[in-house]
């Protein structure tokens, strides 16, 4: 994977995250729009490259490793309680155990998510997609990861840390999946199909869930709709 692509997935959740500190008073509604762009691509991004990819490998059980990834988001989100699909709880300074729980399940998410992107796919336009969907869906979980740790109360300076500590999962990601898959004692490549599945089965929760949450206002609704077409038609003109 070029260098270019690790600067630009820690890049672009700084940036994001980073503007809430200079434009306070991000619209819920708006965040909740972009956050249906990108789960509209990445749901579209699962059916129309990502699955298909791993599939025509042919490993065995591979739907199985799709489950796990699925039930994976479940478990983490204990920890990070939603915020990837939006969900942003405020919690009181003074809560001893606050942001640690949080962190430990959105960066686990995350390092997760970085892994396959130094797979050699079958066909390079998944790897694009991939960081493109990744990178799409980071932007709106930073935004809301930085806007919940300011509204809790926490000094800026350590909001600034847990979002820059954020942006550096992924790539770390990709990074540590490297290594190891080109050491010779330990070949990561073997499994790279396996890891790819429980992505895809963490990006079918996130994005489903995101698509199916509805707002009692129907104007809304609208528009949403016309963000997720817009989300799905632009992964398919690249597919």
């Amino acid at each position: 994977m070029p260098v270019f692509s690790y600067f630009l997935l820690w890049f672009t959740v700084v940036v994001s995250g980073g503007s809430v500190f200079f434009f306070s008073g991000i619209k819920k509604q708006a965040l909740k729009l972009l956050l249906a762009f990108s789960g509209a691509y990445l749901f579209a991004i699962c059916v129309l490259h990502l699955i298909p990819e791993v599939y025509s490998a042919h490993t065995n059980n591979i739907g199985v490793y799709i489950l796990v990834g699925f039930f994976l988001q479940i478990m983490l989100e204990i920890f990070s309680e939603g915020i990837e699909h939006g969900h942003i709880h405020i919690h009181k300074h003074q809560h001893k155990g606050f942001p640690f729980a949080l962190m430990i399940g959105l960066c686990v998410h995350s390092f997760l998510e970085g892994m396959p992107l130094v797979q050699n796919f079958h066909d390079d336009k998944t790897r694009n997609s991939l960081l493109a969907g990744i990178i799409l869906h980071h932007i709106p979980v930073a935004i809301a990861l930085t806007s919940m740790l300011l509204d809790s109360g926490i000094k800026k300076y350590s909001a600034l840390f847990y979002l820059i500590l954020f942006a550096c999962m992924a790539p770390l990601g990709a990074v540590i999946s490297n290594m190891i898959s080109e050491n010779s004692i330990s070949n990561m490549s073997t499994y790279f199909d396996q890891i790819m599945a429980i992505v895809i089965g963490i990006f079918l929760h996130i994005s489903t869930t995101i698509l199916f949450e509805t707002s009692e206002e129907h104007r809304f609704n609208y528009y949403k709709i016309f963000i997720i077409l817009l989300g799905a038609g632009l992964a398919l003109a690249t597919s």
